[in-house]
């Protein structure tokens, strides 16, 4: 008996419903439904580093900063995505009211993996540049003292940094804040076996 693999494609609602009951996070990407890659520690201990660094409160503006389990909606490709860390200048605006999923990033922090680097320098990122607030854009490495920094300039321009060393300091250009790449990386095992 020859049996067909038919591709499954979802609508948004179809994913949403799905995802509520879901044991494991799942991406949603134009009708697609696929399954998030595991974290290690050391992916943890960086998210939660620059997480526990950035205050709510700069120069007397108000930021909102979520970490790993917010959804973001990307309306331009049809995606859900779940940002490491998201920073949030003023009120988060909301998805159809759900208070599980945000629209209006204005920085996003995405710790690198072996299986998502590609993915996260190149098509994530070109969505992630459809949103109107999205201003900056930080990838982080998880196997060595390295970060990329990208600042929005004008539309359609974007500055690339790049840090490297402990010693290096990044500043960021969305908010008014600088921390060394040693308080980001701070109690990581670079011997540990990345994911």
């Amino acid at each position: 008996m020859v049996t067909q693999t038919q591709k499954q494609t979802y609508t948004p609602e179809e994913y949403l419903e799905l995802e509520e009951q879901a044991e494991f996070k799942n991406e949603y990407r134009n009708g697609e439904i696929l399954p998030m890659a595991g974290g290690t520690t050391n992916h943890n201990k960086i998210a939660g580093n620059f997480y526990k660094r950035f205050p709510l409160t700069i120069q007397e503006q108000d930021y909102e900063v979520y970490i790993g389990d917010v959804k973001l909606w990307i309306p331009s490709d049809q995606t859900y995505t779940y940002p490491d860390i998201m920073v949030i200048e003023g009120e988060p605006i909301y998805q159809e009211n759900r208070r599980d999923i945000i629209t209006n990033p204005l920085l996003i922090v995405e710790v690198l993996s072996k299986s998502t680097q590609s993915y996260d320098q190149g098509d994530k990122f070109r969505s992630y540049r459809s949103i109107p607030s999205f201003k900056e854009y930080i990838l982080i490495d998880q196997s060595s003292y390295y970060l990329e920094q990208y600042s929005k300039q004008t539309e359609n321009q974007w500055l690339f940094k790049e840090y490297e060393g402990e010693d290096s300091v990044l500043t960021l250009d969305s908010v008014e804040l600088q921390m060394s790449l040693g308080e980001i990386y701070e109690r990581v095992d670079f011997e540990q076996t990345e994911e």
